[in-house]
């Protein structure tokens, strides 16, 4: 068996994969697999993208046709706003070195299309994943992954073309996950390991007598560890179920808040209820308010946070960004230059809140960020007045 520190043959019955690992902004990776699948000639062309993924990169006019109030409404606005700040990452990165963000994979489906090869994306749905991470995450955990993705702007700008072949090497790749594994266990086993098991899947059962699966550095060892295994990938590729103990604290919240205020007026009479309901009212409008300005919202979204935020607190099945976002977008919609503008303006923070598409995103996000602090802030002060009473 043939092997290298980019290339691995992998036996599958009286089939061969030839495995790639690559770094996705790497000028050297997408050359090589280029010259890989010219050499190997394949039947079959596996790459580390999903269906949806896969349409972006083949057509990337497709994000004038997304409909942002449509992606609001759909409670689709956290998923996506974390899959373009982890895009921005690596866009950064790739704009560093001169080199566009998935080019290896583009180099994959060009010459797998002169070849006469069929194309087969192998990853699970982008929305899956992020839906089951954000689902795996606690909330201290997901506050940490927006602060390192707030950071890594900074860092993304010292990495070097050495630093990024240098994730090739195995025992750089093994100290990064452990690292990954150290700071957010959750997004370890979502975002890679159980991708490791549905590429392996996905590469093994490709058609054709041989097969070439370009992936991502990272995952060649879990491939290799899980290659003779039986996996059922359907459990992995299903969105996560909500968790019980979500849905008590998602109701408790709003039936401690009656409780505290029903028995406010029981014990302290009409001042000490109204108190309460003042702390409720006040510190939800102000923090949700203060998430829309910071989103720098229209000035009717910020009222609708600000309006929303103490009724939809009160509501698990609701959100104040939710409303925010939809003024939002009705208000300043985002244009056809927009959309264009959004490979570019999610490099940079001042693109985030410049483009009126990723703007929404924000509205929706730090709005229900501003209710969620106010009412960590209001509970406090009105289980103070009850004890006061």
């Amino acid at each position: 068996m043939a092997e290298n520190a980019e290339v691995t043959r992998l036996a599958a019955g009286n089939r061969e994969v030839v495995l790639v690992g690559t770094a996705h902004v790497s000028k050297k990776s997408a050359d090589t697999v280029s010259r890989v699948i010219r050499e190997e000639n394949p039947d079959t062309v596996c790459v580390e993208l999903c269906s949806s993924r896969y349409q972006a990169l083949v057509n990337p006019e497709a994000w004038r046709e997304m409909d942002i109030v449509q992606v609001v409404k759909e409670k689709r606005a956290h998923l996506l706003l974390t899959h373009l700040l982890l895009a921005s990452f690596q866009k950064r990165i790739a704009d560093r070195l001169g080199i566009k963000a998935g080019a290896e994979m583009l180099s994959a489906i060009e010459a797998a299309q002169q070849a006469g090869a069929e194309v087969v994306p192998i990853d699970r749905e982008i929305r899956t994943t992020l839906a089951r991470a954000w689902a795996f995450m606690g909330w201290k955990s997901r506050l940490s992954l927006f602060r390192q993705l707030a950071f890594s702007f900074g860092e993304a700008d010292k990495i070097t073309e050495e630093d990024v072949e240098a994730l090739k090497e195995k025992d750089a790749l093994e100290l990064m996950l452990k690292e990954l594994a150290d700071i957010l266990p959750e997004l370890r086993t979502v975002l890679i390991d159980e991708r490791d098991l549905v590429l392996a899947h996905g590469a093994k059962n490709a058609p054709g007598k041989k097969v070439v699966a370009v992936v991502g550095a990272g995952h060649v060892p879990g491939i290799k560890r899980n290659w003779e295994k039986d996996i059922d990938v359907g459990p992995l590729c299903a969105m996560p179920p909500k968790g019980k103990l979500g849905g008590v604290v998602k109701w408790g919240i709003p039936a401690l808040v009656v409780a505290l205020v029903a028995a406010g007026f029981f014990r302290a009479g009409t001042r000490g209820g109204v108190e309460m309901l003042t702390w409720w009212v006040a510190a939800n409008a102000v923090f949700g308010g203060l998430g829309a300005l910071v989103a720098l919202a229209h000035p009717l979204a910020v009222l609708t946070g600000i309006a929303a935020a103490p009724i939809t607190s009160l509501n698990p099945m609701l959100a104040a960004g939710w409303f925010a976002g939809l003024v939002e977008a009705g208000l300043r919609k985002p244009k056809v230059r927009d959309f264009e503008a959004l490979g570019a303006d999610i490099a940079s923070f001042r693109g985030f809140w410049k483009n009126r598409v990723t703007r929404v995103l924000l509205v929706v996000a730090l709005t229900n960020l501003g209710s969620m602090v106010g009412t960590a802030v209001a509970l406090p002060a009105m289980i103070s007045v009850f004890g006061g009473g």
